[in-house]
Parts: structure tokens; C-alpha cells; sequence
């Protein structure tokens, strides 16, 4: 069974990959773990066991130093966060972590869907971002799919090697249709073609991070609710 640590640690890996392959970098402030994301000029505190000040005020520093915009906080529901509002932050979207059996959403239609390193319309943070999957081509994989040939929907799959207590848990990452292009299916081309990739390398299980109103998509799909966090967010 897939438990709400494993998805946190999977997370992490995730952000930590996508400051590496963007310039970025990871470092920690009394037992604080934070992902500068230079693409989105955006500084993430990840999964702390307890809220301290004395961890995130130099984290903030360093932000500022760094040219960070906006800074999050990634937390486990049951965290106190009531002293974050002191510094600024107000809260944001909810994640609802979810988790399935990699070979539920692999059996699904796949064909509108293709892996792809190089995508000529993404500019700006979704090009640099796309460097992920060119630096780190064992665990990391972008999924694309196209109408009339353009890109209408992307997404990521993502198993990561090395990290204690995720094997076998790969994720699905940043997958979306634009949304004059959804109910036709995409959506669904997207996750099973990622979930083959990931399954391809290993994993056995499969985790998401849906919002509240993309919860119904993967539940129809087979994932399973493994529980609920928080998100808290400033501008510096």
C-alpha cells in the first residue's frame, strides 16, 4: 500500500529533479528542505515535520538572494501552519494524494499520446523544464499529445532511482488538456502512455497529486485516495 510518507518523498525527488535540470538547486535550513525552481523563479519548502521559524527565516533569505517571486510551502495536513500567516503566507490549493496499481491506468487507450524530449512551442519555464527528461532520460519521461498538430495536452512520468522507501512508486506530473480539448479522451491517452513508460522501468505503483476538482478523473481511472495536504504561498 502506498502511504501519504512515500508520496511526500516522491514529491520531493520530483522538485529536486526539475531544480536540477533548470539550474536550480536543493539545500536545507535547521531540518527545512527547500527546491529553488529558477524557471519559475519560485522557492519550495517541502514536507517539513513541524513548522520552525528558525528553519524557514534564512530559507526566505536565501530566496530573496536567489530572485525568488513566490515562495510555497508544501506541508502534510496534519502540520500546525498557523505561524506561517506571521510571515506572510495565506493559504493556497489543497492536494489530494492518490495512488493506483501501475497496470490500472497502462490498460487504457494509449494512442493519442506519444513521449517526446523536444517540444518547439514550449517557451519560457515549460522549455526548461522540458530539460528534465534530456538529463535524467532513465527516470524521468514527457508525454505529449497533439490535434491537428499542435500540442493540446501534456504530462510526466517520473520514477526516480535511489531514494530510500520508493521502490516500485513511480508518479504522474503537470498532466493537462486544454480545455476546449477535454472529454475526448487525451486526458486518458496522456496517463496510460506514462504509466506504461514507468511501468517499463519498474514501477509497480503510481502516485498523483490531483487538485480537488481533477480528483474525479483519476478516481474514475483507478487511483484511490491516500490522503490530503496543504499548500501555503507569499510573494517576496
Amino acid at each position: 500500500m502506498v502511504t501519504i510518507a512515500q508520496v511526500q518523498r516522491l514529491h520531493t525527488a520530483w522538485f529536486a529533479a526539475l531544480a536540477t535540470a533548470t539550474g536550480g538547486k536543493t539545500f536545507s535550513t535547521h531540518g527545512c528542505t527547500w527546491a529553488w525552481l529558477p524557471a519559475r523563479s519560485q522557492l519550495l519548502l517541502l514536507f517539513p515535520e513541524e513548522v520552525s521559524l528558525a528553519g524557514i527565516r534564512p530559507g526566505l533569505a536565501e530566496g530573496s538572494r536567489l530572485g525568488a517571486r513566490t515562495v510555497g510551502v508544501w506541508l502534510n495536513g496534519a502540520v500546525r501552519s498557523s505561524s506561517l500567516s506571521s510571515l506572510g503566507f495565506s493559504p493556497g490549493w489543497q492536494p489530494w494524494w492518490m495512488a493506483a496499481p501501475v497496470g490500472v491506468p497502462a490498460a487504457y487507450e494509449d494512442g493519442a499520446a506519444e513521449l517526446s524530449t523536444e517540444v518547439p512551442e514550449y517557451l519560457g519555464p515549460l522549455a526548461r523544464e522540458l530539460r528534465v527528461v534530456r538529463s535524467q532520460p532513465r527516470q524521468a519521461w514527457h508525454a505529449e499529445t497533439r490535434v491537428g498538430g499542435n500540442v493540446v495536452g501534456a504530462a510526466y512520468a517520473f520514477y526516480p532511482s535511489g531514494v530510500p522507501g520508493l521502490r516500485g512508486l513511480g508518479g504522474i506530473f503537470s498532466l493537462e488538456v486544454l480545455p476546449e480539448y477535454r472529454h475526448r479522451g487525451l486526458g486518458t491517452a496522456l496517463l496510460s502512455r506514462a504509466a506504461k513508460t514507468a511501468a517499463a522501468s519498474g514501477a509497480r505503483h503510481l502516485a498523483v497529486n490531483a487538485a480537488p476538482s481533477g480528483s474525479e478523473f483519476f478516481a474514475a481511472r483507478g487511483f484511490d485516495l491516500v490522503g490530503r495536504g496543504k499548500t501555503l504561498w507569499m510573494a517576496l
